[in-house]
């Protein structure tokens, strides 16, 4: 394909996700019905339809128009390219520009790409953050690695990514952090990642983990642990017993295999409560994942207020459930990849509220930025009677 044979790929593929197809189902089916596509291809597609998702309203805005093509126009001139360059008309690249197109007049002020009703509750969560997150959410998130220091050092894992071609370095957010520079998308064939020593993880993520209260021969349940992701990071800075448990056992069924690879033992449990009480019980429960929009841009123009109140009612439902599950003197955690307040300190206030034995003893946002995605934690300790 060549580069405006992609750019137009890229405009039919925004035009039906913005009629309602997710993004990821929307360029899979994509990639099955174009097998002559190559990686190459398909990787530069995708590219495209994320850049146009991640600046939807003020590439709209540069391009005169919200559809996929005016879209495209705009991520074009806001990247610094000549939208002419590519609307050539031949072969397979877009039509030439209209005269309305070439004319288009912006405002001074370019929009905010998150949907206008996020605007004040961003405002007020983020306070003298705002400004850079929002140009922060723009942008490609970076692609970071979780280095399994059971099993190799910072150096010993760089120089082995290096081999097949993954350069990194290391990140100041968190003792383990690697951030790929060059060949991303080798990660996933390379014999560090196979033989488990590194895993692909957010530094944020990684820096709320070693910042918990762990010690060796805890008993840890990951109450919410979708993937096991942080179940593995817990568990690679300490010995101790590990379970997992998500409401969709389903999202588990990787976890025993990334487990053997990082050479840790966890046990998956449908019934969280069969082995309580633990020592400390993690929930990184299910919120807007607006920390992460850079990673699903799609999932921010989806939002709706409507979903913030079910999600927060969500949440303050499996904090009561799992604190249930605490020993006394037990440590509960409460994590989301979210900007919000309404999900994260505003649902500490009322937990403590509601729940008179349990102390917030630790909380702490971490922004989104070049380092890492949007993250908040918070640790409560339950006082004995």
């Amino acid at each position: 394909m060549t580069p405006a044979a992609r750019i137009a790929t890229a405009i039919e593929l925004l035009d039906e996700i913005f009629a309602g197809v997710p993004a990821e189902k929307c360029l899979t089916g994509w990639g099955r019905r174009n097998r002559f596509a190559g990686s190459k291809d398909r990787a530069a597609v995708r590219d495209h339809v994320f850049d146009g998702l991640r600046q939807r309203a003020s590439a709209a805005q540069a391009g005169g128009s919200a559809d996929g093509r005016g879209v495209m126009i705009g991520v074009l001139r806001l990247s610094g390219v000549d939208p002419e360059s590519m609307f050539t008309g031949e072969g397979y690249a877009a039509s030439v520009l209209s005269d309305e197109e070439r004319d288009v007049q912006t405002d001074d002020v370019r929009p905010l790409d998150v949907p206008a009703w996020l605007v004040d509750p961003l405002r007020d969560s983020l306070a003298d953050e705002f400004d850079t997150t929002m140009d922060a959410i723009r942008a490609r998130a970076p692609v970071s690695l979780r280095v399994n220091l059971r099993k190799a050092s910072i150096s010993e894992a760089q120089a082995q990514l290096r081999e097949d071609g993954v350069e990194t370095v290391p990140l100041s957010l968190a003792d383990t952090a690697l951030q790929v520079v060059q060949g991303p998308r080798r990660v996933a064939q390379s014999a560090a990642y196979r033989d488990g020593l590194v895993e692909l993880q957010d530094a944020s993520s990684q820096a709320a983990v070693a910042s918990l209260s762990l010690r060796n021969n805890m008993k840890i349940m990951d109450y919410c642990a979708g993937g096991g992701g942080k179940t593995l990071a817990m568990a690679a800075l300490c010995d101790g017993q590990y379970f997992a448990h998500d409401a969709n056992p389903v999202r588990l069924r990787d976890l025993p295999a990334r487990a053997e690879r990082a050479g840790i033992s966890v046990q998956t449990l449908e019934d969280a409560s069969s082995e309580a009480p633990y020592d400390l019980v993690f929930c990184d429960v299910p919120c807007s994942g607006s920390g992460t929009w850079r990673r699903t841009p799609d999932a921010k123009w989806r939002f709706t207020q409507e979903d913030l109140s079910e999600l927060t009612d969500l949440q303050a439902e499996i904090l009561t459930k799992a604190a249930g599950l605490v020993a006394q003197n037990g440590t509960l955690v409460y994590a989301t990849c979210s900007l919000l307040q309404a999900e994260n300190e505003n649902q500490l206030a009322q937990f403590v509220k509601t729940h008179g034995d349990w102390t917030v003893i630790a909380s702490r946002r971490y922004p989104m930025n070049s380092d890492g995605d949007g993250f908040f934690v918070a640790q409560f300790r339950r006082e004995s009677a």
